[in-house]
């Protein structure tokens, strides 16, 4: 073999071995992100109707005959529109009484005034007895009395009129229509039912296992089937202590926390309730960061004077905004998340990327 053969063979291994050596010794570049101090949380999904927070089944103020019917069925109202009017023909009479009443006795007040004016500018220069303008005060005291009474029957009878109309009590939409023109409907007849479209809540019945862990500050969120790709946001405002003998739950009442959208009474929907884990405080690092081992535990890298640091940690809850890590970390560690995968413990490394306020 010559010598020129072996000079260029020792030169090739030479550079080869140079070559290994800078890439052994060039740094991991690496995302990084700091813990978020966080608590981890269960969700619990539970089935649900949609109901209206008012609805009524208006009768008429007075027994009568229907004369016209205002709104049908689907026919959205506001507070105080007239849905309904009976024959008021007898009671527009008895207003009329009424009213002549109150003016013949308002008559006679007005005539027992002058008479008592009279009498005391004729007990001045002694032409009438006291005892004839004590009489004539009487009288005048009398006749203000059933002015007063007659009054009250003419408001009493306006009223009586103005009852005839069946007015809307909220604003809503008529559901159901119960009665026609012509028909004699009675006081606690059922004669239209209104349902208000605002606001909407929904009804939910939760185990009793897991009723002592919800409160009404616990997040919600709401997924109507009516609409699926929406996630609305509401809040508890009532828990019913009393359960369902039958089905071992209890009632929680949520309202719809949402103004772009309305929701049909009657629609169903699913609530997603978010409750606190205490035992699961810790940090909250995103999905990425978190290593598993093939015996079942989880581990990190964090940056400590630009090396990798491997760390077992323990894991809470998880979740699509991250993992909660109960122990392993503190909130100044500095989280690889990116280039992890290729890491070794103590490798160098270069942080290229800074998440932590991203994350």
């Amino acid at each position: 073999m010559s010598q020129s053969f072996l000079l260029h063979k020792r030169l090739g291994c030479s550079f080869v071995f140079l070559l290994l050596s800078q890439v052994s010794l060039a740094a991991t570049p690496v995302s990084v992100s700091q813990p978020i101090a966080s608590e981890s949380t269960e969700t619990l999904t539970l089935s649900g109707s949609l109901t209206a927070e008012r609805r009524a089944l208006l009768s008429p103020r007075v027994d009568g005959l229907v004369k016209e019917v205002l709104v049908d069925a689907g026919y959205r109202v506001k507070q105080g529109d007239v849905l309904l009017r009976q024959d008021s023909a007898i009671a527009k009479q008895q207003l009329e009484q009424a009213k002549a009443a109150t003016s013949e006795a308002q008559a006679s007040a007005d005539e027992a005034q002058r008479l008592v004016k009279e009498a005391k500018r004729l007990r001045g220069d002694n032409y009438i007895s006291a005892t004839e303008l004590a009489n004539r005060e009487s009288n005048f005291v009398l006749s203000q009395a059933a002015l007063a009474a007659t009054r009250a029957m003419q408001n009493t009878s306006a009223e009586q009129l103005s009852r005839h109309e069946l007015p809307a009590p909220f604003s809503g939409v008529i559901s159901a229509k119960m009665t026609e023109a012509g028909e004699w409907v009675n006081r606690g007849d059922q004669v239209l039912e209104l349902v208000a479209l605002e606001p909407v809540r929904l009804d939910v019945n939760v185990p009793q296992e897991r009723f002592s862990e919800i409160t009404t500050e616990s997040r919600v969120e709401i997924l109507p089937d009516a609409l699926p790709s929406r996630k609305l946001s509401g809040k508890i405002t009532a828990l019913v202590p009393v359960s369902n003998a039958q089905a071992r739950s209890f009632l929680v009442r949520i309202i719809v926390d949402s103004e772009d959208v309305n929701l049909l009474p009657g629609t169903s929907a699913s609530a997603v309730i978010y409750i606190a884990g205490d035992k699961d405080k810790g940090y909250r690092v995103p999905r990425d960061a978190v290593l598993r081992h093939a015996d079942g535990g989880r581990s990190v890298f964090v940056v400590e004077n630009n090396k990798a640091q491997r760390r077992n940690v323990s894991v809470g809850s998880e979740s699509s905004d991250g993992i909660i890590i109960t122990q392993g970390l503190t909130a100044e560690d500095l989280v690889v998340v990116r280039g992890n995968e290729v890491l070794q413990d103590n490798d160098d490394v270069e942080i290229i990327s800074d998440d932590k306020k991203r994350n």
